[in-house]
């Protein structure tokens, strides 16, 4: 590689990051479409500046390429456009022209994009379209960081299910409850915080109907100005037992709650939840009469969920990581010790996954707040 070169890619990698850090404002509100971000640049005496950048709007359109082009603050012709996704190709039900003619039309000279996309609908043409309009491509500059930023997106394109990342805080001798369930005070403020924008950042909250029934928890995001980022909140309940006077079913009308339960729970709950502003859905039991895990996750691929949070208590967990369906875990530990017996956060099975390198890669430590936090991530 040239030094000219060497430049050039240096300054790609710039541009790309902060196209992904400006996609990031936009994670958990755009429904099925990834969060793209773009950043169109122009040469100028002093080097590259930047005229133009956006993300996919809430609900999805407009998306980032056109987005960016449409908030520039002067012309876009003969700059560079960095995209975090290849643009789209296909036109929409609504009508919408696709990105790769908006950017054919907007006379961009260059276009980097950090990867193709595995839509069967657009993988490569539009890379394809672009270079035989003329237009010089790179591709893959900052590929496993946009990988990583668009992983739901690619979860639901790719194996039909949205990608799920389960969240616990423990103590520091590893409870996250007290004896028989009772609640603990476990996190520090910092750490709920965090929490909070985590939620915001995914289409839907999920756990399981025994936290429900001993947490009675609200799941929404309580951070100054963020009431209207809570997601979906879904609760796996395979007979229907979430009871009506409980704070999700009461504030159903405000923030969705989907309730997925078996084939063969009893329909006048169905019906009581229903009434009460609740959406049910049903899939097969497994062969203990609890729900199918695996058609539940497909089951939210097909309403177009990319990101589930998942804080549904060790039960869920577990059963979702031993069935390979538990792409990431995050685990935050708290300094102060329970100092009695209790629920136990992470038990034996997922321990023994998380420390097996072949299934789990720790990818992260640090802290926030008080607390200490591992992110972990399957390899598989």
């Amino acid at each position: 590689m040239t030094e000219p070169d060497r430049q050039q890619a240096a300054i790609d990698k710039v541009f790309m990051r902060q196209a992904l850090d400006f996609a990031a404002r936009g994670l958990g509100t755009t429904g099925t479409n990834p969060c793209v971000g773009a950043i169109v640049t122009q040469d100028t005496a002093d080097g590259p500046v930047v005229v133009a950048r956006g993300h996919t709007q809430p609900g999805g359109r407009p998306h980032g390429e056109a987005n960016a082009f449409a908030r520039a603050v002067s012309p876009v012709a003969g700059g560079t456009l960095y995209v975090t996704l290849e643009p789209c190709a296909h036109r929409s039900i609504r009508g919408a022209t696709p990105c790769v003619e908006l950017t054919l039309l907007s006379g961009v000279r260059r276009v980097v994009s950090a990867m193709e996309d595995p839509n069967p609908h657009i993988s490569g043409l539009s890379h394809a379209l672009l270079r035989t309009a003329g237009i010089a491509v790179t591709t893959g500059v900052l590929e496993d960081q946009a990988r990583h930023a668009h992983r739901g997106y690619l979860s639901r394109i790719t194996r039909g299910r949205p990608m799920v990342t389960f969240k616990v805080a423990r103590t520091a001798d590893g409870y996250a409850g007290g004896p028989g369930g009772e609640r603990i005070a476990v996190s520090c403020p910092a750490a709920s915080g965090w929490v909070h924008l985590q939620r915001a950042h995914h289409d839907g909250i999920m756990l399981g109907i025994g936290s429900v029934l001993t947490d009675d928890p609200l799941l929404t995001v309580r951070l100054p100005g963020m009431a209207q980022r809570s997601p979906i909140r879904i609760v796996l309940d395979s007979h229907l037992r979430l009871p009506l006077a409980s704070q999700l079913v009461k504030t159903a009308g405000e923030v969705p709650v989907w309730v997925i339960a078996t084939e063969a729970a009893p329909v006048e709950r169905e019906t009581a939840l229903v009434a009460a502003g609740v959406e049910v859905m049903r899939v097969s039991a497994d062969a203990h009469g609890h729900l199918d895990l695996g058609e539940a996750l497909q089951l939210l691929g097909t309403r177009g969920l990319t990101r589930v949070f998942s804080e549904g208590g060790p039960t869920v967990a577990e059963k979702l990581a031993i069935v390979g369906l538990l792409d990431e875990v995050i685990v935050s530990t708290s300094p102060n010790a329970l100092g009695r017996p209790g629920i136990v956060a992470v038990r034996p099975p997922l321990a023994a996954l998380l420390a097996d390198g072949d299934v789990y890669a720790r990818v992260e430590t640090g802290f926030i707040g008080l607390d200490r936090f591992e992110h972990f991530v399957r390899t598989g």
